[in-house]
């Protein structure tokens, strides 16, 4: 690896070194060690926050931000806890119906952003405010059922290997796939990149923007259905953590918040890096009081970092303008 190859990747290298240290601290803190059930406990709740950092990446690869990620989740797992309690093809229906949730609000997300031309930051906390109305009238309080065969299957593991980052590898493939060798995906980076060049070489911005936050509100039904999986029931108050801590998870693991840069590989890397350091805090004797505070440092400094990198690119386009 060149010196100039290594600079470009810093933004991710830092971060998955990172994590690879804190995570074998947090091995040798815990009290059974490493054994498949405590990396199958850790890695499913890690896969909780993955899949809602891809609801955040694909909004903020075309630089926006959506402040609606967390209530679409709730949606989707409060439609969850309705949907797919049976067996059978109807079973078949109701993951449908949940991963049909998050596509139809990301979608609409996208309209009002992309049709409406209001700023995604107001449009998309308008419409988590419809969103978190609507999972609250669903589910007043925390209840429901799901198929608990089917949650066996995706919280379990595989032999050695916990089902969650199985799934967690095959999201990630796709991804990059996607993003490298479609044209959908370059026309992601390039609508993140420069808005203008991209219009000029035949893209749509409106078309883009929609399918990206589309795709975004997809990555939160699947979050919304694997919050069921591993909770077993419908929760309509689980949306403001998801919403911070998404783009918290993002931020740390090298994206942009002024698009066009990053991959699938740093959000799981800043996903697993935060949900690491949360369950090190857990395991460490700290005051559980305490615990809420260094939480909430530690994102304030991740969403620092992201502004301040903001801002740099900022200056270094006006510069160049002059």
């Amino acid at each position: 690896m060149t010196f100039d190859s290594l600079r470009r990747n810093l933004r991710f290298l830092i971060p998955a070194v990172a994590f690879a240290v804190l995570f074998v601290i947090y091995i040798n803190t815990h009290p059974r060690g490493f054994s498949t059930y405590v990396v199958t406990i850790w890695a499913n709740q890690g896969a909780l926050l993955v899949f809602a950092a891809f609801a955040q990446f694909f909004v903020v690869l075309v630089r926006g931000i959506d402040l609606s990620v967390g209530a679409m989740i709730a949606l989707s797992n409060v439609v969850a806890s309705y949907a797919i309690a049976g067996d059978g093809a109807s079973l078949w229906f109701g993951i449908l119906a949940v991963l049909g949730t998050g596509l139809a609000c990301g979608f609409a997300n996208g309209l009002v952003v992309a049709l409406g031309r209001i700023p995604p930051i107001v449009a998309t906390l308008a419409t988590g405010a419809v969103y978190s109305g609507s999972a609250l009238f669903l589910r007043p309080t925390p209840g429901g059922d799901v198929n608990s065969d089917l949650s066996d299957a995706m919280t379990y593991a595989i032999g050695p290997v916990p089902t969650s980052l199985v799934l967690i590898a095959a999201i990630v493939v796709v991804f990059a796939v996607m993003l490298r060798y479609t044209a959908f995906g370059l026309s992601l980076y390039g609508v993140g990149s420069s808005e203008h060049s991209a219009a000029l070489t035949g893209i749509s911005l409106i078309k883009t923007r929609i399918a990206a936050h589309a795709l975004g509100g997809l990555c939160a039904g699947v979050a919304g259905f694997y919050i069921s999986m591993v909770t077993l029931t419908g929760d309509a108050g689980i949306g403001p953590t998801y919403t911070l801590n998404s783009i918290a998870a993002i931020v740390l693991g090298g994206i942009s918040l002024g698009g066009g840069i990053g991959g699938p590989f740093g959000v799981v890397v800043g996903a697993l890096l935060l949900k690491t350091v949360a369950a090190l805090m857990f395991f460490s004797g700290l005051p559980p009081l305490a615990q809420p505070f260094f939480e909430g440092l530690i994102l304030a400094l991740a969403i620092t970092l992201g502004s301040l990198g903001l801002l740099r690119v900022r200056n270094r386009l006006k510069l160049f303008a002059q």
